[in-house]
């Protein structure tokens, strides 16, 4: 009773919020810069705000149902209003760079969905993609100034200590060994940190506010902090990498006291933490090593996975389904190279967890790949693995084109930050899927989002110099740009 009452009155109240957002977004563009900072801060703790339809909650995928969150009001809100009243010399909308390669693979992804047994949890996964796009608009139509990118800034930093000061209470106050924040999963929380921390980064070394540097720098320090206490062994490498070269790119040569006093602190409170956790920290890294790991057949380690999906591969091109690798791996591969999981009972039926001496798995069904080509490759097949490392390098290409020397505006450095930002989840991804994972999914869009803004504002400044310089006898026909212009050229101007 409860569940039919769940499921007819959750999309009423949804769409009730959705419009109210709309309506005030719409009108009160204060309001709207309140959705797009909350729906940042949100972001990680979406899970806990969220009413997920069809629940398959026994299904060991990467989603399991059909998930509406708070975040998606504030994302939809967001993005009509920004199209319904844009900014004063702003364009209504315009088409983000990397928009048609994510379309292209969402529409494929529906095909393979299309010709999949079964297709249920495919269609979950569907639902977050859409999502994903949808944010990914909003943030894209909505930023297109200093002003916005500080509000990117706030909400991430404080998304950032939020978590950090969240892991300390879990490890300090209630002993959690690793801790997960708000996110459930340690990995996933450390993979986060890693990907934020460098944006942070890039900002402190830009020109904003000192109360905003300075938040910046306790949420940098608390997300060195988090990652040591989620003993996540490719974490500490990795935040170590992307911080090392967003500060590399992004700092000025010029010491001052304050750069030193700062540092000092900053590395004496992480080095402190790291003291105190380094027991446990090396027992984590002296559990397994490469050999074990990829060259073990026996064992379920990373190569574990490698070795499934290129089985699914042999044997399908398009892959098992989107979504479907625990159900076909539990029910198919996984015996057919030795590892004797419980197969599901249907898309509708809890399977049996209870593990027998027949069974030589730590858990009775499969867990997704971890290792995102690999999930990817044996999902959506070769063609789909194709579509997705074509969709990477478009990031890498967007972000890329801001480490080239050029002015040393917030424009430029936040570019900066969200190229290590992918950098960070990318090698986080050879050995996680939390790429998929609705906190991180939800944060990487909004990134994206603003990687897209920052990419077009960059492409129009320059076609706006390139035409100022071939009419330089009428200078007063082109109006005063500033480093981040949101339109450079209002319609009728020239």
């Amino acid at each position: 009773m409860l569940h039919e009452y769940k499921n007819l009155i959750g999309p009423l109240l949804i769409l009730a919020s959705i419009g109210l957002g709309v309506l005030l977004a719409t009108f009160f563009h204060r309001v709207r810069d309140g959705f797009f900072a909350l729906m940042i801060f949100l972001a990680p703790l979406t899970e806990r705000w969220d009413v997920n339809f069809v629940s398959r909650d026994f299904y060991r995928g990467t989603s399991r149902g059909f998930e509406v969150s708070l975040v998606d009001v504030l994302s939809i809100s967001l993005l009509l209003s920004s199209i319904l009243a844009p900014r004063r010399g702003q364009s209504r909308a315009y088409w983000p760079a990397s928009l048609g390669l994510m379309i292209l693979f969402f529409c494929y992804a529906c095909f393979n969905v299309a010709i999949a047994d079964p297709k249920l949890f495919g269609l979950f996964e569907l639902s977050k993609m859409v999502r994903g796009i949808i944010i990914f608009m909003a943030v894209a139509f909505y930023l297109r100034s200093e002003r916005e990118l500080r509000f990117l800034i706030l909400g991430l930093a404080l998304a950032i200590c939020c978590q950090g000061l969240l892991a300390l209470q879990q490890r300090y106050v209630y002993g959690i060994h690793r801790v997960y924040g708000t996110v459930d999963d340690s990995n996933s929380l450390s993979v986060f940190l890693c990907i934020v921390a460098p944006v942070l980064v890039a900002a402190i070394n830009s020109p904003i506010p000192k109360f905003l540097k300075l938040l910046c720098s306790v949420a940098v320090a608390l997300a060195c902090v988090g990652v040591i206490l989620t003993i996540s062994r490719a974490g500490v490498v990795i935040i170590a990498l992307v911080l090392l070269g967003a500060a590399a790119f992004t700092m000025s040569l010029r010491l001052t006291a304050r750069k030193v006093i700062i540092g000092c602190i900053v590395l004496l409170g992480v080095t402190g933490v790291l003291a105190k956790s380094w027991k446990t920290l090396a027992a984590r890294m002296e559990e397994t090593n490469f050999t074990a790991e990829y060259g073990n057949n026996k064992n379920l380690g990373r190569g574990y996975y490698l070795r499934i999906a290129r089985a699914i591969v042999d044997d399908q091109l398009f892959g098992v389904g989107l979504n479907n690798w625990s159900y076909w791996v539990s029910q198919k591969y996984g015996p057919k190279l030795g590892y004797r999981f419980i197969a599901y009972s249907g898309t509708d039926r809890e399977p049996r967890t209870v593990l027998t001496s027949e069974n030589n798995v730590d858990r009775a069904q499969a867990a997704p790949a971890h290792n995102l080509g690999a999930l990817m490759a044996g999902e959506l097949g070769l063609p789909g693995l194709f579509l997705f490392l074509l969709l990477w390098v478009r990031w890498f290409q967007m972000a890329g084109v801001f480490l080239w020397k050029g002015r040393p505006d917030l424009m430029r450095r936040m570019g900066i930050g969200i190229f290590f930002a992918l950098s960070g989840l990318f090698l986080a991804s050879l050995t996680e899927w939390v790429f998929r994972h609705s906190p991180l999914y939800y944060i990487i869009h909004i990134l994206l989002g603003a990687l897209a803004s920052l990419y077009y504002v960059r492409r129009q400044s320059r076609k706006a110099e390139r035409l100022a310089q071939e009419l330089p006898e009428e200078p007063d026909a082109y109006p005063a740009f500033s480093k981040f212009p949101g339109d450079p050229i209002p319609a009728g101007s020239v």
